[in-house]
């Protein structure tokens, strides 16, 4: 993404750094191997398809969408339930070539990558798709996630969109809103795929209330680092920590700046809040603890002294099978911590 951690913060811009979003998630393969993915609308009932999205915009179409283009997160959401589309646009390879962790269980060699950082959006590529169908994620009401500002109008009128709120939100309504829209494309929500990956993501909720409960006392700061700066995200602006907050689970609670979703530290003052376990932004736009061994006020925290520092899935990919194993982590790193700040 054009790199908003160095630059002012627009409206947009500030869910761009790493302490504005929320796990990434998406439902991985999981069951028999006997369940086939479907193709957009492949199952889907024949006729005019409409979808009412998280904005109160209903998107509607002659038949159900086959050539749909999405966010990469949405779309690895979408895939796991058997969806595929036919272009990306957001982190999807590193500079190495490789899967971004957005992508999910995405093969990226197999979709047209419109545009892999922010701000970045082929409009001659997309246009070349014939889309049927844009999905997307919204932050901030009335702004498409990735969808850039200065070209969203050439985009929206080339097919019907559909956003799905990641912020103000929690998990399991996230889930549900994309397993709607999955199955309004075509997907068995019945698969047992599907429901085994359900069962599991409410096991390692309960796991993780059970934890939380059992350590009261234990606090953990969400982070997110630059060279510059240290962000420390409040917990209920997004969906991912908002729903870790309602399991019980005891978060830092910073002096959020006006936007609402963060408190910018200077690295002098990275120990301004005691923590006991940091998640920290695991997206390739952020830097992560390895990359802070330099940084000496990094190094003295408790949390960092006592190897109680663990990735957050910072950005969701709203499925149940991708959230399971964050919740199990979560409660594993709580299981094992010790009070030391």
């Amino acid at each position: 993404m054009r790199n908003a951690l160095h630059s002012p913060l627009s409206r947009r811009g500030v869910l761009a750094v790493g302490g504005a979003v929320g796990l990434g998630v998406a439902l991985a393969a999981c069951g028999s191997g006997d369940d086939k993915s479907t193709d957009a609308g492949g199952d889907a009932k024949s006729g005019p398809w409409s979808f009412k999205d998280d904005r109160g915009e209903t998107a509607e179409a002659g038949s159900v969408p086959k050539n749909i283009v999405a966010f990469t997160g949405t779309a690895a959401a979408l895939h796991d339930y058997g969806i595929e589309v036919k272009g990306v646009f957001g982190p999807t390879t590193t500079k190495g070539g490789e899967p971004d962790i957005q992508a999910g269980d995405l093969d990226v060699t197999k979709v047209e990558i419109l545009g892999n950082v922010w701000g970045e959006f082929n409009v001659e590529k997309y246009a070349a798709l014939a889309p049927d169908l844009l999905v997307t994620a919204q932050w901030v009401e009335g702004e498409l996630w990735y969808v850039p500002e200065q070209s969203k109008d050439k985009i929206l009128k080339l097919a019907p969109s559909v956003a799905l709120l990641a912020a103000e939100t929690t998990v399991p309504k996230a889930i549900q809103r994309h397993a709607d829209l999955a199955e309004s494309l075509g997907a068995d929500l019945k698969a047992k795929k599907v429901t085994d990956a359900k069962a599991r993501f409410e096991k390692a909720a309960g796991r993780l209330r059970a934890a939380a409960k059992s350590k009261p006392d234990v606090r953990i700061m969400i982070g997110s680092a630059s060279q510059d700066l240290f962000y420390v995200s409040l917990a209920k602006m997004s969906a991912d920590t908002l729903y870790l907050q309602e399991l019980g689970v005891r978060f830092v609670e910073p002096k959020v700046n006006a936007q609402g979703f963060f408190e910018e530290l200077s690295w002098e003052n990275v120990d301004k809040y005691p923590a006991d376990i940091i998640m920290m932004d695991n997206r390739s736009s952020a830097l992560q603890p390895e990359a802070l061994t330099s940084k000496p006020t990094w190094a003295r925290l408790p949390a960092v002294k006592a190897g109680q520092v663990i990735p957050r899935v910072t950005e969701p990919i709203y499925s149940y099978d991708k959230c399971a194993p964050i919740l199990e982590d979560l409660a594993d790193a709580i299981e094992k911590a010790r009070k030391v700040a």
